[in-house]
């Protein structure tokens, strides 16, 4: 007796296990750290809402510094978490890393762009193509600016105190304390136009692909068909 799938010509489809653990981890403590971040961001650049009475019965933005300061730390761990998994991981864990010495890598982007205009269901990438890949590099180094420059303005609180001496040469690098605040603000601006387009490429691609791209964040799997595309081992 015909199998369903044989009946209806309907493609077969497996469960596999693409995103580990750290690599989920990793993918949330940086998305919650950066909602924190840039809400108290906004706040400490403009404050807009005060308490009646004084600082010191409410501490406001004390707190709000305070809250800034600590997500920034765990954005620091999620980002290198997810920069060790990216060695020791499965195959998916470095997928879509930009080749730029590649010519075929280029090539490899351009047709992502014009997949995605399609209607219809083409070949996937099981892990990450060559257009996300690239996308998710521009988001790590603009978090490492983040990290650099926010650590440098946090050790302005203690002149020659350990994250002064560490990070601190970038502020008269960046032109002084007030450019290195401007600089920072405006790569958060950045930061969030990358969110905005995650999430519209995260959804469209659950929605046509329909292989649990948005599940898979949390469970780490998601549903292959024959013919979508496995994970380069460029990295062994």
């Amino acid at each position: 007796m015909a199998s369903i799938a044989q009946t209806t010509n309907a493609p077969i489809e497996v469960r596999r296990y693409v995103w580990e653990a750290p690599v989920r981890i990793a993918h949330w403590v940086n998305a919650i750290s950066i909602g924190v971040l840039f809400l108290t961001g906004l706040f400490i650049a403009s404050p807009t809402a005060f308490p009646n009475g004084e600082a010191y019965n409410h501490f406001l933005m004390g707190k709000m510094r305070l809250l800034h300061f600590a997500f920034g730390f765990a954005l620091v761990i999620g980002v290198l978490l997810r920069t060790y998994w990216f060695f020791v991981g499965n195959n998916y864990a470095r997928s879509g890393f930009p080749l730029f010495w590649r010519g075929s890598w280029y090539k490899a982007v351009f047709g992502q762009i014009v997949e995605y205009m399609k209607p219809v269901r083409g070949h996937i990438h099981i892990g990450h193509n060559s257009l996300a890949g690239f996308s998710y590099t521009i988001f790590f180094l603009m978090c490492g600016f983040e990290g650099v420059t926010g650590l440098a303005l946090y050790g302005e609180t203690n002149p020659g105190g350990f994250w002064d001496r560490v990070v601190g040469w970038t502020t008269p690098m960046l032109g002084g304390s007030f450019r290195v605040h401007m600089w920072h603000h405006l790569v958060a601006w950045f930061i969030v136009v990358f969110v905005i387009f995650h999430l519209y490429i995260a959804l469209y691609d659950t929605w046509l692909y329909k292989n649990g791209l948005m599940d898979s964040i949390i469970g780490g799997e998601k549903f292959v068909e024959p013919g979508d595309h496995d994970a380069d081992t460029w990295v062994s």
